[in-house]
Parts: C-alpha cells; structure tokens; sequence
C-alpha cells in the first residue's frame, strides 16, 4: 500500500492540484501557471502556516501538525467528511509507533446472528473493514447470491467488483461501485495501515486488476453509509434497493449493511419473489460466514 510519507505526499498534492485559484477566493492573474490547482504557497497562505512549513507536511511530514492547523488545511483543500478523517488517519499514523491494533474479529457473537436471523424478509449482513462478509441471513445469501459464488474466498465484495466478470452485470451501477469499493479500502488504509490482511488484499486487486490500480491511484476517499443500490439479480430481475451501513459499537469494526425498499414498490414485489427462492432453493439456503475459509450452513 505504500509508505505513510507517500501517502501523505500524494494525497495532499492531488487534493491541492483540484483547487482553482479561484474556488479558492484568489485573483486570477493573467498567464500560464506552471501546477494545475493552487500552488504550494498559496494553499500555505489559506492555510495560515509558513510555505516551508507547508513544504514540509506535503512532503510527509504530518507528524506533530496540531488539530488547528489540519483543520485548517482540511478547508483549505476544500476536504469533504471522508477526506478530513482521512488527513487525520494520516497524521496519527505518521507520529510515533503505536502498539499494533488487536485482531480484528472474524466471526459475530451468537447475538447478533439472531438479529440478522429475525430480518427474515430484509437482506442482511455483517463484513468488516476489508469487506469480507462475516455473516449474513437466508435473504442476504439469497440477494448476493453472485458474491457467495466466487470460489475466491473468503467472500468479499470487492475482489468479486473487480476480480469476477459477472460483477459488470450485478452491479448496474458498476463504475460507482467500483470506485467507491476502491476509495472504502483506502481511507481503512489510513486507519490502519499495517493491517497485514489488508496490505494482502490491495496487493492482490493491484496485481489482477488494471481498473483497480487506477481507481487506487486516484487517492480518492468515502464514507459508505446509506443510499440507493441498484443491482440485477439473476433470478428476480433489477433491484432499486435502499440500503443502510451501521457500525456494531459492541463488534468493532464490524459493520452491518441492511437492504430495503418502499412498500408497494416493484423491487418490494421482488424481494418477496426473492423470499420464495431463497426459501426453496438449496442454493439459497441460510448461511452464516463464521469461517473466514468457507461458509458454514446453519438452519433458522
């Protein structure tokens, strides 16, 4: 994934490269300017700190910068919520070595597996921060139907968005999909990273896939916390699905993902043709990822 210095380095500069002098509030001068965006003095002087100064944390040296001056930075280079933890990720990450994170868990407590399992007609499901799919009921089984046939495991989303063909087809918004998969696993990057699971899947994705080194050179950052998902299913057709991402405070970084939609709705009528699959299909019978390996079966 790279060194922190390069992170910080690329990062900035990208971010200040976007910045037009005159988004900025500066006059534009006549003449060709030599940087597209702001200039490395220009971004200091709306920041408020010296250009050395500045000089220095573009070149990696984030460590020590006090929470006054990247929020500084941050409204400057004109950082959106993900973008702004992200430049702070950055600068916790560069200070002094920190006491490696604990494992992060690889399987839910039976407590939650009975709240996945009382959503019986709400697809559902549990992946942590590298987007494998920890756990996940009859309807989210059912509903990603084409993630749990990837014979990669363990099951992830983002190796099948960019490492699976029929990817292009589930996802109808697949180049959404892809980017904000790719910007999801580099702001966890910033948060953490030394993980070595992580570290592996980036270098696995940037190995196999040309679209995923573009998409992780972008350097581009975001949250995934609720909106609209629009996928074809194999069986019941195109979905329009409201979904809605909420951390598990007592599983951290775990994160559960619930899928919904309008009464009434087309896609309503189709998670109930869904329902009726995945209650027959042995294909589609419930599932429980507790072995990061290989699913496990587990009745209802």
């Amino acid at each position: 994934m790279g060194d922190v210095r390069t992170d910080i380095r690329e990062f900035l500069s990208s971010r200040r490269a976007r910045i037009t002098p005159e988004a900025a509030g500066l006059p534009a001068y006549g003449g060709n300017r030599r940087v597209a965006g702001l200039r490395r003095e220009e971004v200091a002087m709306l920041t408020g700190v010296s250009v050395d100064y500045y000089v220095r944390l573009e070149r990696g040296s984030l460590a020590g910068a006090s929470e006054s001056v990247l929020d500084s930075l941050a409204n400057t280079l004109k950082l959106d919520d993900a973008e702004r933890q992200y430049l702070f990720d950055l600068a916790r990450a560069s200070g002094p070595a920190r006491k490696p994170a604990k494992k992060k868990p690889s399987a839910v407590r039976p407590a939650v597996l009975q709240v996945l399992d009382a959503m019986s007609d709400a697809p559902a499901w549990v992946r942590n921060a590298r987007h494998d799919i920890i756990a996940a009921n009859r309807m989210g089984r059912a509903l990603y139907s084409p993630v749990f046939d990837d014979a990669r495991r363990p099951v992830n989303t983002t190796r099948f968005t960019y490492l699976n063909p029929a990817a292009r087809e589930f996802w109808r918004d697949y180049d959404q999909i892809a980017n904000d998969a790719a910007a999801m696993l580099r702001l966890e990057a910033g948060r953490n990273p030394h993980d070595p699971d992580l570290i592996q899947l980036v270098g696995e994705l940037s190995t196999q896939s040309e679209l995923f080194r573009e998409r992780w050179a972008s350097r581009d950052v975001v949250f995934h916390r609720s909106g609209l998902k629009r996928l074809h299913h194999p069986v019941v057709g195109d979905l329009d699905l409201n979904y809605e991402s909420m951390e598990l405070p007592s599983e951290p970084g775990l994160v559960m993902n619930v899928y919904t939609a309008p009464a009434g709705s087309p896609t309503a009528d189709a998670l109930r043709v869904l329902a009726s699959w995945a209650a027959t299909d042995d294909h589609a019978s419930a599932m429980v990822v507790s072995d990061m390996s290989a699913p496990a079966s587990r009745g209802q």
